[in-house]
């Protein structure tokens, strides 16, 4: 078969499972029949059996028979056949108790509670039925002495309708615990395409193999068969699902992002259970597709809210704009590579990693409260000077940490996390660094990583008191501080980067 595959449609994308080679919806598959074990030593019950139930049906599907002449054979079978429906079963086989023996496997070993078992026996005496029933779970008890064509009959489709009844209940409270799994997954993507490749793996999921999955959206969909074209254009227009021969068309029911439906295609028709789960996965699907289209305006807002505190800092240095746009490449490749490396497992994951660039071009948001005379002073501050330049570090933490909120009320974000880099990016490792003399591991990591690919910017660069100096040096001296100012893990990470990316050196000796 082939794998999933991908086509662009006006704006989203259609997502394919199972697809036949030539590119067509796969057509329905047959129902299959009810599978029935005969496990019995008497050759002539399963020629009788077999005689009796040949040609009788069941809710439109056959009845196809297995056959054991021993618990031993019977034990092969059912390992072999998880779909048995009901056993046929004789007490007295290869032991006297070997029937028994049987049920207690089944239930108990196998932990197969839905089959059917009717329990026949030629000799009453050896399995007494009131003890049987007391002491063992099986459905039905004959004796073969009783068991008349009719009496066969009846306690097979009986135990066929148990069956399904208990199948469908299974399969509903499996297909609950599946559409909830599925949400979950659903709900971890943070991109629209992931959501969609996602959404069309889960809804595969919930239903039985051999069918084609596919989403589409306005405009998409000439090509269903069927009729699904016709069925598509209605459901999006009213929202209401559409369950047709070969091709069933479920709308997500979004209210913010653009409307979506789920395409079934080749399948036999639904099960109303089949129709009410396949319908609930796409009501919690359509909410999943708001949040993350209110994800990601959330996220463009707070994109936006970082750049334009970043412009306050670049108005009061000008210098700063090109040296954010470096230091947050480098501070997330140097993440990148520590997690690569196994480093700081509870601290580098995604989130961190994904959020680290854009958070360091806060690091220097306090300068705003420098006045202009330090800030742009060509030449060494003095010992006042240098006091009022160190108190922008404490004064971007507080700006930051208010406007990002605390991390135990609404959890880590790019405010916050500019907050701690702000406030402890002039910090050094042996503890010689300012605004609190942090040392080693107090020193937030993400505050470690900026320390280093901010003096590495900095000196590679012409400031207004300095000129720029020479990559060489730069790295000498990075080497020279690693464990003194820096945390010698960032050191080798960030020289590693340098090694496999290269450095950007035309900007390196032009300057910025």
């Amino acid at each position: 078969m082939a794998g999933p595959a991908e086509i662009e449609g006006e704006g989203d994308a259609l997502l394919f499972a199972s697809e036949s080679p030539d590119g067509s919806a796969p057509a329905p598959q047959p129902t299959p029949p009810w599978l029935i074990l005969i496990a019995d030593d008497d050759r002539e019950v399963h020629a009788i059996t077999r005689m009796v139930l040949g040609s009788v049906t069941f809710e439109d599907r056959r009845l196809t028979f297995l056959s054991a002449y021993s618990g031993q054979e019977a034990r092969a079978l059912l390992a072999q056949h998880a779909d048995i429906a009901a056993i046929l079963l004789d007490v007295v086989m290869e032991t006297d108790d070997a029937g028994l023996t049987l049920v207690r496997h089944i239930r108990e070993e196998l932990d197969n509670h839905l089959i059917r078992i009717i329990l026949r026996t030629g000799q009453p005496g050896q399995a007494p039925e009131r003890h049987v029933i007391a002491a063992y779970d099986i459905n039905d008890y004959k004796a073969k002495s009783e068991l008349t064509a009719q009496k066969l009959f009846t306690a097979t489709v009986a135990a066929l309708r148990s069956y399904r009844h208990i199948a469908t209940v299974e399969r509903n409270r499996q297909g609950l615990e599946t559409v909830m799994e599925a949400a979950d997954r659903l709900y971890e993507q943070r991109s629209r395409e992931g959501f969609l490749a996602t959404l069309a793996e889960q809804a595969a999921r919930l239903l039985p193999p051999g069918g084609t999955v596919r989403l589409c959206g306005v405009g998409d969909g000439p090509d269903l068969p069927g009729g699904g074209a016709v069925l598509l254009t209605a459901a999006l227009a009213d929202g209401q699902p559409r369950w047709g021969a070969g091709v069933a068309v479920v709308p997500l029911r979004t209210r913010i992002a653009d409307p979506l439906a789920l395409c079934v295609l080749g399948q036999p028709p639904l099960a109303q259970d089949e129709r009410r789960l396949v319908a609930l996965f796409c009501d919690k699907a359509g909410t999943g597709l708001d949040n993350l289209h209110l994800y990601d305006r959330l996220n463009q807002a707070q994109v936006a809210t970082v750049h334009a505190l970043g412009k306050l800092a670049e108005y009061k240095d000008e210098v700063t704009g090109d040296h954010v746009k470096r230091l947050g490449r480098w501070a997330t490749a140097v993440a990148l590579e520590l997690r690569a490396r196994g480093l700081f497992v509870g601290e580098l994951d995604e989130g961190f990693c994904g959020m680290i660039g854009l958070a360091s071009v806060l690091h220097d948001v306090g300068k705003v409260a420098i006045p202009d005379a330090i800030l742009r002073k060509p030449g060494r501050l003095d010992a006042e000077e240098m006091r009022h330049m160190r108190e922008h570090a404490a004064i971007g933490g507080a700006i930051l940490r208010d406007a990002g909120g605390p991390d135990g009320e609404r959890g880590r974000n790019i405010l916050t996390l500019g907050a701690e880099i702000a406030e402890s990016h002039h910090e050094k490792f042996d503890g010689s660094g300012y605004p609190h003399a942090l040392a080693g591991e107090a020193i937030p990591l993400a505050g470690r990583i900026v320390a280093v690919a901010d003096v590495f910017d900095a000196l590679l660069h012409r400031r207004p008191y300095k000129k720029a100096w020479e990559l060489e040096e730069v790295l000498e001296l990075l080497r020279a501080e690693s464990g003194k100012h820096f945390d010698p893990r960032v050191v080798d990470a960030f020289l590693a980067v340098l090694a496999r990316d290269g450095v950007p050196l035309p900007a390196a000796t032009a300057g910025a």
